[in-house]
């Protein structure tokens, strides 16, 4: 896997950081660097750690739950992406990314992209990627991500 401080760089680049709850534009509650809390509620150990987080978190908290979540998305990417440790660290942290986004039960709607990624086949995977409700919905995002897909280098 990518460096976990690069990971959590680029992830901030993505999904900001507010230490206050918001409605993401999906509508789910949702805090700190893209947490989710509708679909992924704190756990009884994060809320020791993170308190009445109804009010705001601080930033260090904000940084603990993504450090979690990072931690738990390559877990399901190991788990459900077979060729996985077949990746390079930069694809895997396109599809890092694409599961803190969408899920992994997102991910795994990209059939005809993972395909082209397990034999290799970058550019298709890419152009994949960009041709989907995701790409439209995110924009520069999903670019980054093709583009990292397809040539195995992160450029903002």
């Amino acid at each position: 896997m990518i460096d976990l401080g690069t990971a959590i760089q680029r992830l901030c680049i993505h999904e900001g950081i507010r230490l206050e709850p918001y409605r993401c534009p999906a509508g789910y509650l949702t805090i700190g660097v893209g947490r989710n809390l509708d679909t992924n509620p704190l756990t009884p150990e994060e809320i020791k750690v993170v308190g009445d987080w109804q009010h705001g978190i601080t930033k260090n908290a904000a940084f603990y739950l993504l450090r979690n979540d990072i931690a738990r998305v390559e877990k399901e990417c190991e788990q459900y992406v077979g060729f996985w440790h077949n990746l390079d660290n930069e694809r895997q942290y396109a599809l890092l990314d694409m599961v803190f986004n969408l899920g992994i039960n997102g991910l795994l709607k990209f059939e005809k992209m993972l395909s082209a990624m397990a034999l290799g086949n970058y550019k298709e995977a890419a152009s994949e990627c960009l041709n989907s409700k995701y790409a439209r919905d995110v924009g520069k995002r999903a670019e980054r991500i093709a583009k990292t897909i397809e040539t195995g280098k992160f450029v903002v």
